[in-house]
């Protein structure tokens, strides 16, 4: 089984409010790019990509007249993607979901939120106290079922550290402390939830964009850690640790190459700058399934270099790449729940 997570940026800017993808010279939201040209290059990656699911962040938005399911199948169908049906949970207050796009002839999906005494529901909050951070991006917890057995899935996007709309100095680091103290509520209310998976004893794969990485900005420092050490268990016995071998490169090798799975223009000289924020994180368990990443990054994979209507189609999709993991699902390993 080929699981994928992508980042499509403003994909919902590319449908009319029937759903219906809108393949013209008008521009996207993304830089020089026409809504045609970043339509086609999402159809381009995801026929290579051939994966049976795939976590479509930033997905199209659902509300009003708009629906995200709609618009992905009405994509899928005209582009001719076997991941013809969309699952969405919980609405987000933006106008970017979560959704699972995927396979119905090899899978099942179902969104299946949950709750305990350490993380109540996704539609609810994360944190304590007095001030409670809550998700404008809701996690999608899902419940998958292929080649026999059951496999949890959460889709995920957290908050970003951008200071958006800083004015000077000191307001920008007010802003970077502040959003990133939400992130890190986040993170917590997501390891919670992890926490409780690992003691079911669920096979589980955590995948989506967490907006951060090891060592990525000066807030780090002064909370002591990322957010994503926090939903990997890097504090933790190996036996409750979730495993992405781009994460643990990045935390065991910090002034090594780092892999990215981001590249943005970053003003105000616009060069561009490569982050890794887009993870495929699974349970020790599912180590036993051979388990294989690739990051489809096209100045970093040879292979996807090569191809030059694949790596221009990369380009002009979206300013994140896509991330897969393949699992293999034949031996008796993971039991059937």
């Amino acid at each position: 089984m080929r699981l994928a997570t992508w980042n499509v940026a403003w994909f919902d800017r590319l449908f009319d409010d029937a759903g219906q993808p809108q393949h013209d010279d008008a521009p996207s939201a993304r830089h020089g790019i026409t809504r045609a040209q970043q339509l086609d290059g999402i159809a381009r990656v995801m026929h290579a990509l051939d994966a049976d699911g795939i976590v479509v962040v930033e997905a199209p938005d659902t509300g009003g007249k708009r629906d995200g399911m709609r618009a992905l199948e009405s994509f899928a169908a005209q582009v001719g993607l076997r991941t013809r049906e969309a699952l969405t949970g919980f609405r987000s207050h933006t106008q970017q979901e979560i959704a699972f796009l995927y396979n119905p002839d090899l899978l099942s999906a179902r969104h299946d939120p949950r709750q305990s005494a350490k993380a109540p529901r996704f539609d609810l909050h994360a944190g304590r106290g007095e001030t409670r951070i809550t998700w404008s991006k809701p996690p999608l917890e899902m419940a998958i079922e292929a080649a026999g057995v059951t496999l949890r899935l959460i889709g995920v996007h957290a908050k970003s550290k951008a200071p958006h709309g800083a004015q000077g100095a000191d307001d920008l680091r007010r802003i970077a402390v502040e959003n990133r103290r939400k992130q890190l509520a986040q993170c917590g209310w997501l390891r919670a939830r992890i926490e409780d998976h690992l003691d079911a004893g669920d096979s589980l794969v955590v995948m989506g964009d967490f907006n951060d990485g090891p060592g990525l900005d000066a807030q780090e420092r002064l909370f002591g850690r990322s957010g994503v050490e926090i939903v990997l268990g890097e504090d933790g016995p190996p036996d409750r640790r979730l495993h992405d071998p781009h994460a643990a490169l990045a935390l065991s090798h910090p002034m090594a190459a780092q892999p990215a799975t981001a590249r943005f223009a970053v003003p105000p000289d616009w060069r561009i700058l490569s982050a890794l924020l887009d993870y495929a994180m699974i349970s020790p368990d599912l180590c036993a399934h051979a388990p294989r990443w690739r990051i489809w990054h096209p100045f970093d994979d040879p292979a996807i270099y090569a191809d030059a209507d694949l790596r221009e189609a990369l380009l002009a999709a979206s300013d994140h790449f896509p991330v897969t993991l393949d699992l293999d699902l034949s031996g008796k390993s993971v039991p059937a729940s």
